[in-house]
């Protein structure tokens, strides 16, 4: 069991709980390390440190870590801090803040990522790969749907769209996080405004948004569309009303193995996704993991890629860039690769089980002495509960030499993850998944790439069982699933008859011909008539396709929002005539939204068989 995080002391020396106080232990450094300071628990203390944090859309203030600590919540995480000096808590939702750094650079100059080739043979590590081993083959088509098409680069005021309320969620360094209504539907989304004026390199935030928009994964959050005027740029997201991971760390008081395992093995899977699309997240610590719901049991979801970039295997990137705590050793030599996250989790991991960071001292540069040694131990009361699988898991991840550490994907199958997060329940599938796959697979062009907007602009609290079944499916923890894990998946979670049709069942569900089953595909195909079949959802989703909101979708409107690059020659022509004619029932050459709406409603062949089949069986008939 985890070390409990102990709570403010009373006279006694005693918690609030009435349990005992740990006493900072002498901590002896690992093997082949120097020796360290002491350390104590993530705790509040008698010197106070007043912070600003968000509850139910209100600003507050509540007691905060120790002094030791402050650098953990400097201003955007920024490693020039004075330490001991006046701590600037970043707030809830999705802000992007100055780039972090491990050097007495300035925050700015992080603006650019350079790379420089590795001179030794290039690597090849298993978390980096294209595509996984029970791929889905893909389909021979010209037509496929591409999820980033759909999330709009919108011109204009956000509050055309959108009420904003005037009370915002938190601010920071280039702008603020407001909680946002989409008006159409009445959908809550986290709004972050980035102020135009304030920053130095728009460039960068354009980066973000590129890469935010590649994501797909139940642990990365959701961004559904952006705005630009001439003032500020919007980025609209999944609104994360749960807190971050920080904070659960010090409310909940203490955390178990088996807890800490099961939230770990979220961050794995999403950082293994990122890593295996080449990109690297350079700033992994417990702020920039947010809760989508106060419940226990809610989702992770990473929120910022401010300092993120893509990456090539076999190059290394040499921009500083990262947090003192968590930054690893290589970042502040100035030559690394992917592989820095993965120090990163292990020291996250290292919190979670004890209360206190690995790597501490009085300033910065005593930190980053720390972790260039490598210095850290398993020493006091708090490591006695912790089980060896636990420890070597850290020690694994805390290699100093990143050829000797642990992949990110590696990690997912230690032991430790495998005993304690493998999920035992029984997850009940609903009596229509089948159903709606085969029918995915029945329906015209058009109303899969609708479909697909739709899923993409779900919540996952909308879709949550879903995302349960999702996540039960992918045994890898990939983030992708395969045909093999869904047949596999399927049996072992009690589906008595496997289709003989599901690789060609899968292919059409693989609507981007990737090659595999994406998040988004999954919960497009699957999820039931009664989520999508709701007029504003429709309008929302039509909206998407309506470029210039003239009300109807034109051949040309169509062939932008697919946006595929095998769609521009003859061939490609002949897809989007032929697409737009399968839905245009006055045959004006445009869809006009009672068009698109008589489409979503039209059911295929076999739903009309199923139902009713459904109804003679009830008696209806």
């Amino acid at each position: 069991m985890g070390a409990g995080i102990s709570r403010a002391k009373n006279k006694s020396g005693r918690n609030q709980q009435g349990r005992l106080l740990p006493s900072p232990a002498a901590h002896t450094p690992s093997v082949g390390a120097s020796k360290q300071p002491q350390a104590a628990p993530l705790s509040s203390s008698p010197e106070r440190c007043v912070a600003l944090y968000h509850r139910d859309g209100v600003e507050k203030e509540k007691e905060q870590v120790p002094n030791r600590l402050r650098t953990l919540r400097a201003p955007g995480g920024q490693t020039g801090g004075q330490p001991g000096g006046p701590s600037s808590r970043r707030a809830r939702g999705n802000l992007p803040r100055p780039h972090t750094q491990s050097g007495d650079q300035s925050a700015e100059a992080v603006d650019e990522v350079q790379s420089t080739s590795v001179i030794e043979a290039p690597l090849s590590p298993a978390s980096v790969k294209e595509s996984k081993d029970t791929a889905v083959s893909p389909a021979r088509s010209d037509f496929s749907i591409n999820r980033s098409n759909f999330i709009l680069e919108n011109a204009g005021k956000i509050q055309t769209l959108y009420d904003i309320e005037p009370t915002t969620l938190g601010s920071g360094t280039y702008g603020s996080v407001s909680r946002a209504i989409r008006r159409s539907t009445g959908m809550q989304r986290a709004v972050k405004t980035i102020s135009k004026s304030q920053v130095k390199s728009i460039e960068r935030f354009r980066r973000e948004i590129d890469i935010m928009k590649s994501l797909d994964h139940p642990n990365v959050v959701k961004l559904f569309e952006t705005f630009e005027d001439h003032r500020n740029i919007y980025l609209v997201m999944e609104l994360c009303e749960g807190g971050e991971l920080f904070d659960r760390i010090i409310a909940e008081g203490h955390f178990t193995e088996k807890r800490a395992a099961l939230l770990m093995r979220q961050v794995f899977s999403a950082v293994n996704y990122l890593h295996s699309n080449h990109i690297m997240h350079r700033d992994l610590k417990p702020e920039n993991f947010l809760f989508l719901s106060p419940a226990r049991d809610s989702p992770l979801k990473i929120i910022d890629f401010g300092l993120s970039c893509r990456f090539k295997p076999g190059e290394f990137v040499s921009t500083k860039a990262g947090t003192p705590y968590y930054v690893a050793p290589q970042v502040l030599e100035g030559r690394y690769d992917y592989r820095c996250d993965a120090w990163s989790l292990g020291v996250i991991l290292y919190i979670l089980l004890c209360g206190f960071p690995p790597f501490y001292g009085d300033t910065d540069a005593e930190v980053l002495a720390q972790v260039k040694a490598g210095a850290y131990s398993f020493a006091g009361p708090e490591w006695r509960r912790v089980s060896d699988e636990g420890k070597d898991l850290i020690r694994k991840l805390l290699k100093i030499n990143p050829d000797e550490r642990l992949s990110v994907e590696e990690a997912l199958h230690h032991p430790w993850i495998m005993s304690l997060a493998q999920s035992s329940q029984n997850i009940p599938l609903p009596v229509t998944l089948m159903a709606n796959l085969k029918g995915f697979r029945a329906q015209n062009r058009l109303k899969k790439a609708a479909l697909t907007v739709i899923a993409q602009h779900m919540t996952d609290s909308d879709i949550d069982h879903l995302r349960k079944i999702f996540v039960s499916l992918d045994v890898d923890n990939s983030g992708t699933l395969s045909v093999q894990e869904v047949a596999e998946g399927l049996k072992r979670l009690g589906w008595r008859e496997i289709p003989a049709d599901l690789q060609a069942i899968m292919e059409e569900v693989d609507s981007d011909k990737s090659g595999h089953i994406d998040y988004t595909e999954f919960i497009a195909a699957t999820m039931d008539r009664k989520l999508y079949m709701k007029e504003d959802v429709c309008w929302a989703a039509f909206r998407v396709f309506d470029l210039d909101g003239n009300g109807k979708i034109s051949q040309d409107e169509l062939r932008q929002v697919l946006g595929m690059p095998n769609v521009q020659g003859a061939v490609g022509q002949e897809t989007i005539s032929a697409l737009l004619k399968e839905v245009d029932l006055n045959g004006d050459g445009e869809i006009d939204f009672e068009e698109f709406m008589h489409m979503m409603r039209k059911r295929t062949p076999g739903e009309i068989q199923r139902e009713r089949d459904a109804k003679r069986k009830s008696g209806k008939i």
